[in-house]
Parts: C-alpha cells; structure tokens; sequence
C-alpha cells in the first residue's frame, strides 16, 4: 500500500468514525428529548448518557438548536423510511397523514421540541432554520402532489385548489399539535385532519 493510499484510508476510517460518534450523539438525544421533552436535560446529560465529554458533543454541535434540528431530521429520515414500503397511491399519502397524527399523540415530547423549536426557528440566522425551510418545502410537496394525483383522478371537490389546499393541510397540522399540547384531552388531531381532508376529496377515504 503506499503512502497515499494510506493517508486515504485512515481519512476514510476517521470520517466514518466521526459520523457513527454524530450518528449516536443524535440517536441519544433523540431518546432523552422523547422522554422528558424540549427542557428536560440539558447537553452536558446527553453527552455524559452518549458516553462522550461536552466538549466533544459541542464539536459535532455547536449549539442546543443544533442538536435539536439534527433530531428531528433524523425523525424525518424515519419516517420516511418507515412509510415508503407502504405509500404507493395518493390515497395512501393521505391515510399516512392521519396515521402521523394519531402517532404523534404517542410523541408527546417529540411533539413539544417540534413545536417549539419551529416557533424560534423562523429568523434566518437560527440554527434550526434551514432545517425547518427544507421540512416545509419537503411536506408541502408531498401533500400538493398527492392532492394533484387526486385532482388528476377527478377525485377533488370542485374549486380546490392543490397548492392552496397542502399549504393548509400543513398549517392546520401543526397548529393541532400546538392545541393538542395545550389541551390533550380535548383535542383530537387526526380526526379534525380526517375531517379537513373530507371536505376536500368528492369520496371518503377507505
């Protein structure tokens, strides 16, 4: 092997380890914020519970925002993994909007550091702010072209219009998740969405 070769490898070795040391630091707040939600522990806990110092943790994460957008990409990343076997029809992407809704009732301190840190993250220069303009667009797109599939296959109510109805469908889904935190017990958020995606479509969803 020569030098070059082995210059490359240990690179090779060292960006893979550094990515499974980021990969657990993200797995680990994610269990710890699921837990105990946006305030319940702060980054010198979820160093010492990933068995690395703080120091190290702020050298994947420089910030608390930081580490919380990594999260909840990492929920992303999930979740679409966990639907895509099982999303093949744009009825299918409505039935899976319903079923996250139902879930997140299960996530209640997912739900929390979700909300929360959407709130905070709207200034440009916030940590999370990327991260929140890519979830939006990525949302909005799925919704508009399963409402668009629909409309395609005359199965829209007359007068709907697909880019209007996701952009609501995606504001009314988290304004629930805040008045769910809020009230739990008097808010029932997948059946209000069930509802809402009712007056949209000439035929309910089976």
């Amino acid at each position: 092997m020569s030098a070059g070769e082995s210059k490359g490898s240990a690179s090779s070795g060292g960006y893979a380890k550094g990515r499974a040391r980021r990969e657990q630091i993200v797995a680990t707040a994610a269990e710890v914020y699921g837990d105990v939600g946006y305030h319940g522990a702060s980054l010198r806990e979820i160093a010492k519970r990933a068995g690395i110092s703080h120091v190290g943790l702020m050298y994947y994460f420089p910030s608390r925002e930081a580490l919380l957008a990594a999260v909840l990409e990492r929920r992303d990343e999930e979740e679409t993994a966990r639907t895509a076997p099982t999303v093949s029809s744009p009825r299918d992407a409505m039935r899976h909007l319903l079923d996250l809704a139902d879930r997140n009732t299960r996530h209640a301190g997912m739900v929390e550091l979700y909300v929360r840190l959407a709130a905070e993250a709207t200034p440009g220069d916030h940590p999370a702010h990327a991260y929140f303009e890519r979830h939006y667009a990525m949302v909005r797109s799925y919704v508009r072209r399963a409402l668009e599939e629909l409309d395609g296959q005359g199965a829209l109510r007359d007068g709907v219009d697909a880019r209007a109805a996701a952009v609501g469908l995606v504001a009314l889904m988290d304004g629930l998740q805040v008045q769910w935190l809020t009230s739990p017990d008097e808010v029932d958020m997948a059946g209000v969405l069930s509802t809402f995606i009712r007056q949209l479509l000439k035929e309910p969803l089976a």
